[in-house]
């Protein structure tokens, strides 16, 4: 066996096209030499910085990619494969240090953690936000504790929402949770629901959103729709109607696919942005009144609710160990509902 020097690029931020959002952190291209050897024993004497379990459970999920396609713990590796190593969380050159943060669990066992995240929280530490993350805070919370088999528990992502949406995110605190977790999230078994409050009354009750999601070319910022069939990633958007309003709807947003600000950019191109989401033009009128005490009013909403309306309310999955499904709810937060309270008693006493 010959397992000198293969070409090895750890660490790069190449994000996979799936819905769970991996990324790749290793990249291997096998020795012309290689002789052919289990992928999971090749791995574990090439890379220190994976266990030997989270191989196994990441090549169980479909998370080791060689040639393109995803390979099992038994694949043998043949000279000049291209190994891939997909995880559900970003790799990071910096160190990550323990905060007290105050967080909301919903739910804690050996295997998972339910955060209910405010708005404003960053998730995972990242350009400009280096500290002061739900991922710092995580850290401090865990440092003391252990998973049932005696190891420390950590905090794995498996999922991210963005830092002005609120509501429900699940971590993982162990390897093996974090990659089977992060498979439900890519065959669609997850059950995601959000509220969102969009500009401008509808026609129907509900409807889907079908449209790959690309970064904008004039704001690498935002997401946007490609028109190009074959650009982007595939996103679909299930909504229906919670409430009307007149000028504003308060609507369910059904998840099939998780991409980067997928509810946001789908409901911009239908001509709905999020209520006060500046980054989609949501931040300014877009339906109502020229009358000034209109203006007012939506600008004391802007005040009440001064970041996007998107709140992730529901969150059902399979739990890694027991397989039992686990389902959760979180009211809407303070500013929400008073922004939709307002907009309530206007709808009924001003447009009726």
């Amino acid at each position: 066996m010959n397992n000198d020097n293969p070409h090895i690029q750890p660490d790069t931020e190449l994000q996979a096209n799936t819905d769970s959002e991996l990324y790749e952190h290793h990249h291997i291209i096998v020795d012309r030499g290689q002789e052919m050897l289990r992928i999971d024993k090749y791995l574990q004497s090439h890379l220190e910085s994976i266990s030997r379990t989270k191989i196994q459970a990441a090549a169980k999920a479909g998370c080791i990619v060689v040639n393109d396609k995803p390979v099992k713990s038994n694949y043998r590796v043949k000279p000049r494969d291209v190994i891939s190593i997909l995880l559900p969380e970003p790799p990071h050159d910096f160190e990550l240090l323990p905060e007290p943060i105050d967080i909301d669990i919903v739910y804690e066992d050996s295997d998972v953690l339910v955060v209910n995240k405010p708005a404003g929280l960053v998730v995972h530490p990242g350009y400009g936000n280096f500290t002061g993350t739900l991922l710092n805070g995580l850290l401090y919370y865990l440092q003391d504790k252990k998973c049932d088999d005696g190891t420390p528990a950590t905090p794995f992502l498996v999922h991210r929402i963005d830092k002005d949406t609120s509501g429900l995110l699940l971590v993982a605190k162990n390897e093996t949770a974090q990659v089977i977790l992060a498979k439900q999230f890519y065959e669609h078994t997850i059950e995601r629901k959000y509220r969102a409050l969009v500009w401008g009354n509808f026609d129907d009750n509900r409807g889907t959103i079908v449209g790959n999601l690309e970064r904008a070319p004039q704001d690498r910022r935002i997401m946007h729709v490609t028109p190009e069939p074959d650009r982007g990633k595939h996103a679909v958007t299930h909504w229906n109607i919670v409430e009307r309003f007149g000028y504003v709807t308060l609507i369910e947003c059904i998840l099939e696919t998780g991409r980067t600000h997928q509810i946001r950019a789908h409901m911009q191109h239908i001509g709905h942005p999020l209520f006060n989401d500046a980054a989609y033009g949501g931040d300014r009128i877009l339906k109502g009144t020229t009358f000034s005490r209109y203006k007012q009013f939506v600008e004391n909403c802007f005040s009440l609710l001064p970041r996007q309306a998107l709140h992730a309310m529901i969150l059902g999955f399979d739990h890694p160990s027991t397989g039992k499904h686990l389902h959760f709810e979180a009211p809407l937060p303070d500013d929400f509902s008073a922004c939709l309270t307002k907009w309530s008693d206007y709808a009924q006493h001003v447009i009726k």
